[in-house]
């Protein structure tokens, strides 16, 4: 039997697990299973691959996406720029394990992302910059857009909240939402932006998918932009971590 699971702390609900179960399922794969292991330190990694010989794959949640690297003989370029490491291979050669880090999100953001750009967006602003940033970022730089990311504390690389006015809201017409904000429960929460000046010009991503509406879209679409949320690049980051798995 063919393993793969899912690394983190706690691990009380993963997408991961349901994905996967329902995927091997629905697609009469009988031998593979997906399992969830909440270890409580990354430093017990080795220790579970070693207990798991069947054990081909893995993905990382939260809080280990940046110490995994630590134990990894590889990363790829993506996920090294990124600086995160979300999904794993396991390759087994003459007893010894090699392991080799990607970065899934990167990939989801991109591809749901390119269908909706045109010749109008040409400028991004990136709302928040924490650890869901970095691929969004990432990904920018690689399709050549340029962007601002706004926080709610000063820094040296961002604007803040009250920086975003109508005017730059001309030029800056890719709008993401990279923070918590409008996830449940607090689903009236959103990023404090003009949005009366949003146009059809405008393209507003929400990484957050529950609710699948958040008031940031709502407020968004409700003045004309184009909007969409992040199920599709979670289904697709899952759909790239069985293509790494299995290439």
């Amino acid at each position: 039997m063919r393993k793969f699971g899912l690394i983190g702390f706690p691990l009380s609900h993963s997408f991961s697990k349901k994905f996967f179960t329902e995927k091997f399922l629905n697609e009469h794969i009988t031998d593979c299973e997906y399992e969830l292991f909440p270890i409580e330190q990354i430093t017990l990694l080795p220790k579970l691959i070693a207990e798991n010989v069947e054990l081909e794959g893995l993905n990382v949640t939260i809080p280990y996406k940046l110490p995994v690297q630590t134990y990894l003989n590889e990363i790829d370029e993506a996920a090294e720029q990124i600086g995160a490491v979300n999904c794993i291979s396991i390759q087994r050669n003459n007893g010894k394990e090699i392991l080799k880090g990607y970065n899934t999100d990167a990939y989801g953001f991109e591809e749901s992302l390119k269908p909706m750009l045109d010749e109008r967006h040409t400028k991004a602003l990136v709302f928040g910059d924490g650890g869901a940033a970095k691929a969004v970022k990432y990904v920018l730089n690689k399709l050549h857009i340029p962007f601002v990311v706004v926080t709610r504390t000063a820094t040296s690389n961002s604007i803040l909240y009250d920086a975003v006015t109508p005017e730059l809201l001309k030029d800056y017409t890719v709008l993401i939402n990279t923070t918590p904000l409008g996830m449940s429960p607090d689903t009236e929460t959103c990023p404090d932006i003009p949005y009366e000046a949003l146009t059809e010009a405008h393209l507003a991503y929400d990484l957050v998918y529950n609710p699948e509406e958040t008031t940031f879209l709502a407020k968004s679409a409700a003045n004309g932009a184009n909007v969409k949320n992040g199920l599709e690049m979670l289904y697709l980051q899952a759909e790239r971590s069985w293509y790494i798995w299995n290439k």
